[in-house]
């Protein structure tokens, strides 16, 4: 079965942010290498969204909606509903997840 994958605004903006971020600390190569396969994570969802984890700060707190992959450091959370997957945040993984979870998803 193949699903479809789509990003949220904040996905596409972390995504703008973590390109422009890596860009200017470690060179646009770096950058473009990084985003390439980040965006092949992403694809790949369209064939095996089951395959992702829950987050743990979120299974924690009995959520179990939400999946993740990762391409380390950096962690993909999304949503699968029906043969749809929702991309919600694209994160490094260091960052404080607990809080960035919190104010992304949870604020509903």
């Amino acid at each position: 079965m193949s699903y479809s994958v789509f990003l949220t605004d904040d996905a596409l903006l972390d995504l703008s942010e973590l390109d422009a971020y890596i860009a200017i600390h470690d060179g646009p190569e770096k950058a473009d290498y990084v985003l390439q396969e980040i965006e092949a994570v992403v694809r790949n969802l369209g064939s095996f969204p089951e395959r992702g984890n829950y987050p743990p700060e979120l299974s924690s707190l009995g959520i179990k909606e939400y999946r993740e992959v990762f391409f380390k450091p950096y962690r993909i959370i999304y949503h699968l509903l029906g043969e749809k997957v929702y991309v919600y945040l694209i994160a490094d993984g260091r960052r404080d997840m607990q809080a960035l979870l919190a104010r992304r998803l949870l604020r509903k």
